[in-house]
């Protein structure tokens, strides 16, 4: 019982950490990447899609992403959709294509984004406590039933402290690695 649990809890931890990952990328550092429009929504006969499952996105230059929709009625929605979005760029419409300069980050931007990060980064750090915690009590609930001993469950408690610690870790090494990366000019 107590390797599952370890188990569940250290690939929860796990997908907490990809998870961070994935909300990083979205946030940008002044160069140009295709994953940025990823999260960027888009109506698409009567339900919201993501962009790229309706447009080509491609990277003209560093600083330039070009997005080519398949159907030429959803260039204006898609533009639209990139404008509204959080990630403040402003697309031009070249009649088939779009393009989506990455505007220079200022310094006060930057330290915006630095705060969004760490953000993030907390956000990510509390859920791996609250699996922490829910692990604990799991191991609780099993002394209580008379499943484990407390000698079991101690070390359990120590085994899975371990992994938070080194989850967290993992947590302040991304977070250190996208604050230099945003602050770079």
């Amino acid at each position: 019982m107590i390797p599952e649990l370890k188990k569940t809890a250290e690939q929860k931890m796990q997908k907490s950490v990809e998870s961070l990952k994935t909300d990083l990328a979205k946030v940008r550092t002044g160069r140009a990447h295709t994953g940025l429009l990823d999260h960027v929504m888009v109506e698409y006969y009567g339900s919201m899609v993501p962009v790229n499952q309706v447009a080509n996105i491609t990277l003209i230059d560093a600083r330039t992403i070009g997005v080519q929709t398949w159907e030429k009625p959803m260039l204006p929605k898609v533009e639209k959709a990139i404008r509204d979005s959080d990630l403040g760029l402003n697309p031009s419409n070249m009649g088939e294509l779009l393009r989506v300069p990455m505007p220079a980050l200022t310094e006060e931007r930057r330290r915006d984004l630095t705060k969004v990060v760490r953000h993030e980064g907390e956000n990510a750090k509390v859920a791996i406590r609250n699996l922490r915690r829910d692990a604990n009590q799991q191991l609780k609930d099993a002394v209580k039933d008379k499943l484990i001993s407390e000698d079991d469950e101690r070390r359990a408690e120590d085994d899975i402290q371990k992994l938070t610690d080194k989850y967290v870790a993992e947590i302040d090494k991304l977070l250190a690695q996208k604050e230099q990366e945003l602050m770079q000019i």
